[in-house]
């Protein structure tokens, strides 16, 4: 799991400010410039062959763990399903607050049921906010989360946050933002 062209993409990502956070601007994570079929394709294939997928589903939060999920399901053959940022009112919908780094939101889950068993799918592990509730949400239902894999861990607290979330999390590569430049760990 070598990862050549995700980490040599990483190293080309422009840094923007957000306030006092350092946002990396990158196609898996942003989307923009423009995903690269090679890139998402190690990406899925690295994301294949460390996750457990014995599970009902595949779950990701809109939007940029939509093309994850969507690669993910084609090659394992599990169903996926979306944490929408708009309520739809169905039943059984739950809603969740997520917070980052940079934004405050709320999020919807909908056709997920008790006793279900699923995979996290994310492009970015920062702050941990997002994950923190999505995870909180899915407990509260009575889902059992088999796995969470995320492409970039982008912190240095990432055992505080598998604490804090009583959960593994499993990331391809690590990165740092050091003098407005990405830095592959």
């Amino acid at each position: 799991m070598a990862l050549e062209a995700l980490k040599a993409s990483l190293l080309e990502s422009p840094v923007v400010k957000r306030g006092d956070y350092d946002y990396m601007v990158h196609p898996i994570t942003d989307g923009i410039p423009r995903v690269e079929p090679a890139i998402l394709k190690e990406v899925a294939d690295a994301m294949a062959e460390i996750g457990n997928f014995d599970c009902d589903v595949i779950m990701t939060i809109e939007a940029l763990g939509i093309p994850l999920a969507t690669t993910l399901a084609l090659k394992t053959g599990k169903p996926f399903n979306i944490v929408r940022k708009r309520m739809y009112g169905l039943p059984g919908e739950v809603n969740m607050s997520q917070v980052t780094g940079y934004s405050k939101s709320q999020l919807f889950i909908n056709g997920i049921k008790a006793g279900n068993r699923v995979v996290i799918v994310d492009d970015v592990i920062s702050t941990g906010g997002t994950l923190w509730a999505l995870v909180e949400a899915l407990k509260s239902m009575q889902v059992k989360i088999v796995d969470i894999l995320v492409v970039v861990e982008k912190t240095d607290k990432k055992a505080e946050i598998e604490r804090k979330l009583g959960c593994p999390i499993k990331t391809l590569v690590k990165v740092d933002v050091v003098g407005g430049k990405v830095v592959v760990l």
